[in-house]
């Protein structure tokens, strides 16, 4: 009965990460829907894509058996910390994380050059918050497969 949280910057692999571990049989969820997620106002008067929090707790309390993966990277994560046994913080170099975003053809953010901007400007500012936060880090540049047989060994 494993909960662990996958956060990390847009292309350092979340997504990949989860359809392996799906394969292999864990249940897995993608926070990056309207299910899981919804738009709000920040105090500064931004937009800001955040968990529904009700959807998430009863996720992630309702949960009973086996290992449950859950992928995202939203301003109020920190708030259901308590109710994950690990937080793991998936990394990898800007370049590559420019590359991957380049590639991919299942996700259209990242393709403007004001996103790229913004990813960059938020592997500075967001990724040392989550690092410090995070109880287990990894860095993505390894083969999708070693980055699974790391996390299935948290469970």
């Amino acid at each position: 009965m494993t909960r662990v949280l996958l956060t990390g910057m847009s292309g350092t692999g979340k997504s990949t990460t989860l359809s392996a571990l799906a394969e292999l049989g864990h249940r897995v969820v993608d926070t990056d829907t309207d299910e899981w997620s919804h738009w709000v106002t920040d105090a500064e008067g931004e937009p800001d894509w955040i968990w529904r929090e009700q959807a998430i707790t009863d996720l992630l309390t309702g949960h009973g058996e086996g290992s449950l993966f859950v992928a995202g990277c939203k301003t109020n994560q920190v708030d259901f910390y308590p109710l994950f046994d690990h937080v793991v913080l998936l990394s990898a170099p800007a370049e590559v994380l420019l590359a991957r975003i380049a590639a991919r053809v299942d996700n259209p953010y990242g393709k403007d050059p004001a996103e790229r901007a913004a990813i960059l400007a938020n592997l500075e500012l967001v990724e040392p918050l989550l690092r410090e936060s995070a109880t287990l880090e990894i860095d993505t540049s390894a083969p999708v497969a070693e980055v699974v047989r790391r996390l299935v060994a948290l469970t």
